[in-house]
């Protein structure tokens, strides 16, 4: 018999692309409110904030560590068609792709429209690059020892809160720092590597969970998101450990309840970690019997979330360069980046919109990205050209 050789089509888990999916589509959110919300102050300050502001910004706050987690959960799960080898070499060259991104194209292109470096920011693929980049030396490992590595880092790193150092190392590691400051340069670190590596590390040992049966599956996620969550209410009640800032009680109860679930993201605290991922887990077992149907346009963002990523931060840019324009007559406000207190642009007088107009642009925005990233889905499918594996 002669056989035709048929196109392999890459197996997805379809729970895993919804949920980064959702979670691509609020990160535009935070970026459109960053870009085109009001300045100034910082949302998530029961002091000074409003109800409807800090939500916005809180339900951010599950982007990134569903990025790292889903980043070694990915990871594990290339297992299927990779040697641990191929996965290392291949983790590697990633995070040194991504170091490049965050330095020149996504800085230079997307953050700030300049090239005078007067200011640079090691924000998320900063951080997730060096993740990518110790997970390529993990590997070797028995996966259940790359867990409780990664589940080590998470619960002890906050025992570290208490040293302080300017040392540059130590401000890449865990403390949030200038490492480089002089009059015409001034790099921030901003995602500094401890707990992210450890969140990486973890979703790595996730990864196993999906080659179980599908209602062995699905009780772990339920039980492991309700433990976490339930985790985070019980410390975060306790207020004794897990995060550097401690609750207090507001001018109003409602405020009360803001300064509790205002636990710090830089570095992200084990109470940050426990009161996203819990949820994150949650998530992933509500979608992991099936799609909902007003979801699956979220599929095609999950799908190619470097792509939609690389773009999205461009065109919200884009889009403040086009609205100063047209109030201000002038555009220079949007390319100057001069310090941190300016960054990513120097807000104009009398700068930023309405909650409302931000939401109205954040829908604007990504259904403007959804038919290219529903061009590149369909052709990462048809065609495995190694270049489209760097988008």
């Amino acid at each position: 018999m002669i056989t035709e050789a048929a196109p392999i089509k890459r197996l997805r888990l379809e729970s895993i692309d919804i949920v980064r999916g959702v979670i691509m589509i609020l990160m535009a959110l935070d970026h459109t409110r960053d870009f085109l919300g009001k300045t100034g102050f910082n949302p998530t300050d029961p002091a000074n904030t409003t109800v409807p502001l800090f939500f916005t910004r809180w339900i951010t706050h599950i982007c990134a560590p569903v990025f790292f987690l889903l980043t070694g959960t990915g990871a594990y799960l290339s297992l299927r068609r990779k040697s641990k080898h191929e996965l290392s070499q291949f983790l590697f060259t990633r995070g040194l792709w991504l170091i490049f991104l965050e330095l020149v194209l996504f800085r230079c292109f997307g953050f700030q429209f300049n090239f005078d470096y007067h200011m640079t920011l090691l924000n998320v693929l900063w951080a997730l690059a060096w993740s990518m980049i110790v997970l390529s030396a993990l590997v070797y490992l028995p996966a259940s020892l790359v867990t409780t590595f990664g589940v080590v880092m998470i619960a002890s790193h906050n025992l570290l809160d208490s040293f302080r150092s300017s040392n540059p190392l130590w401000s890449i590691l865990h403390s949030p720092n200038f490492i480089l400051a002089v009059p015409q340069h001034f790099v921030f670190v901003a995602y500094p590597l401890i707990p992210w590596v450890g969140v990486t590390a973890a979703g790595y040992g996730l990864g196993q969970i999906y080659s179980w049966a599908s209602g062995r599956r699905r009780t772990f996620l339920l039980r492991v998101g309700v433990g976490l969550t339930t985790a985070f209410v019980v410390l975060r009640g306790l207020n004794y450990y897990g995060d550097p800032v401690r609750w207090t009680t507001q001018k109003a109860a409602a405020f009360t309840v803001l300064s509790f679930l205002n636990t710090n993201k830089y570095p992200p605290s084990l109470l940050f970690l426990l009161m996203t991922l819990g949820p994150t887990m949650l998530f992933l077992w509500a979608v992991d019997g099936g799609t909902p149907r007003f979801l699956r346009p979220a599929l095609v963002f999950g799908k190619v979330p470097m792509f939609y990523f690389l773009l999205h931060m461009p065109l919200i840019h884009l889009l403040a360069v086009i609205v100063c324009y047209a109030r201000y007559g002038q555009v220079h406000w949007m390319f100057e980046s001069p310090n941190l207190g300016k960054f990513p642009i120097t807000p104009p007088p009398g700068w930023g919109f309405s909650l409302p107009v931000v939401y109205l642009l954040w829908a604007f925005v990504v259904i403007a990205l959804y038919p290219a990233c529903r061009w590149f889905a369909a052709l990462k499918q048809r065609r495995s050209d190694p270049w489209l594996s760097y988008l």
